[in-house]
């Protein structure tokens, strides 16, 4: 029977006992009707894994660290998705999703063509949104490392937050190449990964990109949705160098 996965803010240890969050502890005893002693799994997002039972519930819900197992899930690609916001539940699907596909990082982008407009007062909003978006995808896939997800900031400020040494991609359909022809030639496990918005990115930005070290890539013959590139690619990029052959 696959236990029910919990994130508690660490950091956990094996023998002591943790007052869950309050969602959490809701979530275990009032729509899961668990009561003391049953089992679950916890994880505080800095590697493995814990059994864990309800010790005692009411109005807090404690529950006992038991024995830490190691396991790690993540793969051995290391995926930083520049995404170009995308509106309401589009934006919630790709961070779910991504999450589960294996991605390190998290990063929106306000494009020139995104629909969605985020002020300097909604910024915190949106990301504390997105990053318990991608704790619920950690607890159900059984990732043990939970992907931080950045302010949404310009293309130029992401840029500056990337990881030395990866490998860049931009998805664009005129791109003369194939995705899976640049993975081929993957040698470093980091890989960043630009999405354009609803609209793609403007002609100015491609080019910004490129200048930048990123290499234009198409995937398939077909255009696809801000939603469903990303993730495609990410399927892609995790069979041809990542974790889905194993």
């Amino acid at each position: 029977m696959r236990l029910t996965r919990i994130h508690v803010p660490g950091p956990l240890a094996a023998g002591g006992e943790v007052t869950l969050p309050v969602q959490a502890g809701e979530h275990l005893t009032r729509v899961l009707r668990l009561a003391a002693g049953a089992p679950f799994v916890m994880f505080d997002g800095s590697g493995g894994e814990y059994a864990a039972e309800i010790a005692s519930t009411g109005k807090q819900v404690r529950a006992r660290v038991l024995r830490h197992d190691p396991v790690e899930r993540e793969s051995p690609l290391d995926i930083t998705l520049l995404q170009g916001v995308a509106r309401g539940e589009r934006m919630d699907l790709i961070v779910q999703k991504a999450t589960e596909l294996g991605v390190a990082r998290i990063v929106p982008v306000l494009t020139e063509r995104s629909v969605v407009k985020v002020d300097a007062k909604q910024r915190e909003r949106k990301r504390a949104h997105w990053q318990s978006i991608v704790v619920s995808a950690c607890e159900q896939c059984g990732r043990n490392r939970v992907p931080g997800v950045h302010d949404a900031v310009s293309l130029a400020d992401a840029l500056k937050l990337l990881p030395d040494g990866a490998m860049r991609c931009l998805l664009g359909a005129d791109a003369s190449e194939a995705l899976a022809q640049a993975a081929a030639r993957v040698t470093v496990a980091k890989l960043v990964l630009l999405i354009g918005p609803e609209g793609g990115l403007a002609d100015h930005e491609e080019e910004y990109a490129q200048a930048h070290g990123f290499i234009s890539c198409r995937l398939g013959p077909r255009i696809m949705r801000t939603e469903t590139a990303g993730l495609a690619a990410l399927a892609a990029l995790q069979t041809m160098a990542g974790d889905f052959s194993r």
